[in-house]
């Protein structure tokens, strides 16, 4: 069965959001062309390392003797964007994701790929029911990659914050912790 790609190459629009209070957000990837919006769940974990390789990948072509990309060190302010996320309907949670780089575009390129339920394999040989396999490429240019990090970082920067003794996240309604042991 032929995977169904949710192809975004030049994205108006590619960013991550979070719905819900600190200590209960859920992060989402969400990629608009046009009328075309996909949004999918992701950890935060994988949000605050796809941000790091980004920033690393844009990094070596900087530091790249002859480098014919022009890479911006820091975020163009008028790529800056603080705007809520849009409708959020979830296509799928990711679980694999890849991130490269195409120099004949100059764009950083991420492919995510919902869990798979390697599990679910021997319950139906049934085509019918079968979920159509699916998957997200994003092709974006250098300057939105470095929007698309900073960003990325202020929102996984801005959950709860962190208990000076222990280390661990505190929240609202209160904090027990026991202080290590010096």
């Amino acid at each position: 069965m032929p995977t169904l790609v949710h192809e975004f190459s030049w994205p108006d629009r590619v960013v991550i959001g979070t719905v819900g209070v600190p200590g209960a957000r859920t992060f989402y990837l969400q990629v608009r062309t046009g009328k075309q919006i996909v949004t999918i769940a992701m950890e935060k974990q994988q949000a605050a390392l796809l941000a790091e390789k980004i920033d690393d990948v844009l990094d070596q072509l900087n530091a790249l003797e002859g480098n014919p990309f022009s890479v911006p060190t820091s975020t163009p302010i008028e790529l800056v964007d603080n705007d809520p996320l849009e409708a959020v309907e979830e296509q799928f949670r990711t679980g694999a994701m890849s991130l490269g780089w195409d120099p004949t575009t100059a764009q950083v390129v991420i492919e995510a790929y919902p869990i798979s339920d390697a599990d679910d394999e021997d319950e139906s040989l049934d085509q019918d029911d079968a979920e159509v396999p699916e998957m997200v490429l994003v092709k974006m240019p250098v300057g939105t990659a470095r929007a698309f990090t900073k960003r990325t970082r202020e929102v996984v920067g801005a959950g709860r914050p962190l208990c000076p003794l222990c280390g661990y996240p505190m929240d609202a309604d209160g904090h027990i912790c026991t202080p290590p042991d010096n």
